[in-house]
């Protein structure tokens, strides 16, 4: 028997099939979706490569297959191969989106198919070590927090001290600490607690909700593939429907995917699924989970341990063998076409997965792509309208404020006058605002007042924006880092000046404007420590901190019952980007805002300049 196997690499000369023998003892184990170890070309160690086709016979003098790694279905090389062809990549890089999490490289780390962890303890009792005579503060730092914390890992360790690993390492080469390796319960669900006794039932669906769902309910009974847009309002209980046809796919014993776009959508998300259904049937997947706990979910859902996955793009790819339903919440976002190789979109790929499957696929959004809402008007796409908030309350007011009108009475904030007082009403009422910029960074770019030179990136010709906590300037594009200039590079002058504003400078003139205020700030740069998203919106919710500010991460799908105002600053800057989308991104994302419902029925204010 003969395989025809891709080899696991990136190069395009690559990208083509090999002839293998398979050996008589495993020709009973080697199938379509095989991953096995090979000899290549003159390399003296093995290669990995994938099996896409079994045949009797080759034309060609070929090597053998020298093992076996890992099965794949079928269907999932198929699925591979079909985004290799639309979207021009490799086949072996759409394969490893399919491979269960921390089996991808050759050189496997048995820990994370062990459930093991290495954890920092001391080598000898603490009352003998000499903290004097330790060279280094960091050292001493360390071995004080031990004193209190013995038993974490060095990630852990990193994360909350700042102290870096070396220092760590110093003390282990010293006979002081030590690591053991020991099990651990990698579920990113471990720790939830049921907090709304109310979200386990189920709510009585209004007319346009019940419509909707008998329509989906209607292609999962006769398992039958039909694309569906629900096109509704925010607060019309979209996710009151999806929680219901999920119901009912998992009283079929068949599983279900729900796609979020943004990560720090997906906590909320989760709380509402745990609550209704339970922790052992909701698996979650995104990128800031440890590859350990993405391994464990992985392999929750290959077992059928799990019937529901909640997650990001890379949810879509989840091993369920029994799927019943997809659903894409707020598909209008970007977030799900993939900017790294391999680049796709996750709505095309649940498209193709659907309609082999022969199951429905849901798209839901307040403000539709336009290609989706084309589609659903052309009657390509069955559309589903909800036209009234579920709780029956009116859409807020919205208050328009130009600048321009702000600069000529001498305010020469960004914060507009009628906003102040709003900020202030809030303050002494205590209620909470939100105040949302979409730039992150403090100033946008840096430019010399004495020949106009702006600093920009030398790989992407982008200007670099000024990061006053980091003292750095960067490139959001590339992330390339450099030191931030005193002296123009063009013609010597030290008239630099920065330009622009970003979250950082947005935080900074609120504390100088209201002292008294807690506040706190969620975008990019504050989210790149694992669960802080989640971290952040609880603290905001639960600490009743006056004022949350951030980038559009704080105004999608949260929910915070105390939250009376939200305030847009410079909401005509996304019009000037260079996306020719640009129009229909600004206004999907000022709609998602000005239509954000709360728990009660609070007037919403939202303040827009140079509109």
């Amino acid at each position: 028997m003969i395989a025809e196997v891709i080899i696991d690499s990136r190069a395009k000369k690559l990208n083509r099939k090999f002839d293998y023998e398979i050996p008589k003892d495993l020709e009973d184990i080697i199938f379509v979706g095989s991953r096995v170890l090979v000899p290549f070309a003159k390399f003296k160690t093995l290669e990995q490569g994938y099996v896409i086709r079994i045949k009797e016979k080759t034309e060609y003098e070929v090597k053998q297959i020298a093992g076996l790694d890992e099965n794949l279905p079928e269907e999932k090389i198929n699925l591979a191969r079909w985004m290799a062809r639309k979207y021009f990549t490799n086949v072996s890089e759409c394969i490893k989106l399919m491979l269960t999490p921390g089996t991808k490289s050759k050189d496997q780390d048995k820990r994370v198919k062990d459930k093991t962890l290495n954890f920092v303890y001391f080598n000898v009792p603490f009352e003998d070590i000499d903290i004097e005579k330790l060279r280094g503060e960091k050292q001493k730092k360390l071995i004080n927090f031990l004193r209190k914390n013995e038993g974490f890992t060095i990630p852990e360790i990193e994360s909350i001290t700042e102290i870096s690993r070396t220092t760590v390492n110093s003390l282990i080469d010293k006979g002081i600490l030590k690591l053991e390796n020991e099990k651990i319960d990698r579920n990113p669900l471990v720790n939830k607690n049921i907090k709304d006794e109310n979200s386990k039932n189920k709510l009585e669906l209004t007319d346009e909700q019940r419509q909707a769902y008998n329509s989906i309910e209607k292609a999962i009974d006769e398992n039958r593939f039909e694309e569906f847009l629900i096109y509704g309002v925010t607060g019309s209980g979209k996710t009151e429907v999806y929680l219901q046809l999920i119901e009912k796919v998992i009283k079929q014993d068949k599983s279900a995917i729900m796609l979020v776009p943004e990560i720090s959508l997906t906590p909320q998300m989760i709380d509402r699924f745990v609550n209704r259904f339970s922790k052992e049937q909701v698996a979650v997947l995104h990128s800031k989970l440890s590859i350990g706990e993405r391994h464990d979910e992985w392999e929750r859902i290959k077992n059928n341990e799990a019937k529901i996955v909640i997650g990001a793009r890379s949810a879509i790819f989840a091993p369920f063998e029994n799927l019943g339903l997809i659903i894409i919440d707020e598909e209008h976002d970007t977030s799900y076409k993939s900017e790294g190789a391999p680049r796709y979109s996750a709505i095309e790929v649940a498209n193709y997965i659907a309609e082999n499957k022969n199951i429905p696929l849901v798209l839901g959004s307040a403000t539709p792509d336009l290609n989706s809402f084309y589609k659903a008007e052309e009657g390509d796409i069955t559309k589903l309208t909800l036209t009234k908030r579920a709780n029956k309350s009116s859409l807020p007011e919205v208050a328009i404020v130009d600048l321009k009108q702000e600069l000529a009475v001498g305010n020469k904030s960004m914060i507009s006058n009628l906003l102040y007082d709003e900020i202030e009403k809030n303050l002494k009422n205590k209620k909470q605002t939100i105040l949302f910029l979409n730039r992150r960074g403090y100033s946008t770019f840096i430019m010399c007042r004495d020949c106009g030179y702006t600093l920009k990136c030398p790989n992407c010709n982008i200007s670099l924006t000024y990061h006053r906590t980091q003292n750095l300037l960067k490139c959001h594009y590339c992330g390339h880092v450099e030191k931030i200039a005193t002296v123009c590079p063009n013609c010597n002058s030290t008239k630099i000046r920065y330009f622009g504003t970003g979250t950082q400078k947005l935080e900074q003139e609120i504390k100088k404007l209201f002292p008294e205020a807690s506040t706190i700030r969620m975008d990019i740069d504050t989210v790149t420590k694992k669960n802080s998203h989640e971290q952040i919106l609880n603290k905001f919710k639960d600490e009743n901190i006056d004022i949350l500010i951030g980038t559009q991460m704080v105004v999608k799908g949260h929910h915070f019952p105390n939250v009376t105002l939200v305030g847009v600053i410079a909401a005509d800057g996304s019009l000037n980007q260079d996306d020719f989308r640009a129009n229909e991104r600004t206004f999907q994302i000022l709609t998602q805002v000005a239509r954000k419902g709360w728990k009660r029925k609070y007037t919403w204010k939202g303040y827009n300049s140079n509109i």
